[in-house]
């Protein structure tokens, strides 16, 4: 593993500066709990959007201003809401919160799994790449439970030992870490698998329906479809109780289509 970027400083009690984020926005459950596993490891510092963003993925804000209020809960301060994207939260912790690169950027918990090939269109994902891209040693959480009820006192024991050693050691350079876990209590969850993305995703439908002037809009529907079979992915560590751990990188080069595509002619 790469060492962590001796250029950031430590915050003034010395402990390192936890950037917290998500896309459910900053009153999902998700989010406190996530707070609750990094207070014990170091400052945090909580910059989301001020309603839910699901689905965003690396998406920003140009085209209109962006605002950032504090935001209160049981009189206590909790953090800053922001009325962009997940992406935007990062981009604007850094520059006019932090004023500098914090030492960890974790993103969630979400609200649902962002396995396989999810991980495309969360903004849970995207807040964590952005992290990533900054240089930042970024990891992004998620629960396979969609409900606002979901128990995440596991993801709490997890998300700490996950983070704690990436602080530790540091992350892979252009590396950032996508975690799923199980929908099940703590003593049922039988580990942490490294893992490789799923070869799955949504077959998606649209679902017409004609609203009182006879215009028709659409609903956006589908079934998830895992064709991989194989034991070191992250939909089967799901299925089998662990808490997968799979390593993504935000270059998005084919580097093993160059040999083919450079049999082919280009100059005609």
């Amino acid at each position: 593993m790469a060492s962590k970027n001796k250029n950031i400083k430590k915050s003034a009690s010395n402990k390192p500066v936890i950037l917290v984020t998500n896309d459910d926005g900053i009153t999902a459950p998700g989010i406190r709990s996530l707070v609750e596993a990094m207070s014990t490891l170091g400052e945090v510092v909580v910059v989301a959007p001020d309603s839910p963003q699901s689905g965003m993925g690396h998406a920003i804000t140009i085209g209109k201003p962006l605002r950032l209020d504090k935001v209160e809960f049981h009189g206590e301060f909790l953090g800053w809401q922001c009325s962009g994207t997940p992406v935007d939260c990062v981009k604007l912790a850094v520059n006019k919160i932090l004023h500098r690169k914090p030492d960890l950027c974790v993103s969630g918990i979400n609200h649902g799994s962002n396995s396989s090939i999810n991980v495309i269109y969360s903004g849970t994902m995207s807040a964590a790449m952005e992290g990533a891209i900054e240089g930042i040693p970024s990891i992004g959480f998620s629960l396979n439970n969609y409900s606002m009820e979901a128990d995440f006192s596991a993801c709490v024991h997890y998300a700490r030992l996950i983070s704690k050693n990436i602080l530790t050691n540091g992350m892979p350079s252009e590396t950032l870490l996508n975690v799923n876990f199980p929908d099940l209590p703590l003593k049922r969850i039988k580990g942490i698998k490294v893992c490789r993305q799923a070869n799955a995703k949504w077959e998606e439908e649209f679902d017409e329906r004609m609203d009182p002037r006879k215009r028709p809009y659409y609903w956006l529907t589908g079934k998830f479809k895992n064709y991989d079979k194989g034991n070191d992915t992250d939909e089967w560590a799901l299925k089998n109780g662990f808490v997968s751990v799979v390593p993504v990188l935000f270059d998005f080069t084919a580097h093993h289509a160059f040999q083919q595509l450079n049999k082919l002619r280009w100059d005609v």
